[in-house]
């Protein structure tokens, strides 16, 4: 990713010797990426919902835990047919 930012910034300098406009679409560019690029690409700040981190104890993981599985009936309680086909491909 970062490759294609740098690559992009130094073709946007390029063009900027025609228009000087484009030098400031590559500061621009070089800004977003070095604010929130960098950021995004580490693996310990997962920018979508997912597996939800680690519990810190076991309070915190019964709790989860225990809505999880709340969710889950709920699901199956509103979603029989779904849930019945989740559960043949699941045991196939």
């Amino acid at each position: 990713m970062g490759t294609v930012v740098l690559s992009g910034a130094v073709v946007l300098v390029v063009l900027g010797f025609g228009n000087p406009l484009y030098w400031l679409a590559a500061v621009g560019v070089l800004f977003l990426y070095v604010r929130y690029g960098l950021d995004s690409s580490a693996p310990s700040a997962p920018s979508a919902p997912g597996p939800a981190p680690a519990p810190t104890s076991y309070k915190a993981y019964r709790d989860r835990r225990d809505n999880q599985a709340k969710w889950e009936r709920r699901y199956r309680r509103e979603r029989p047919l779904e849930s019945r086909r989740q559960e043949r491909e699941r045991s196939k």
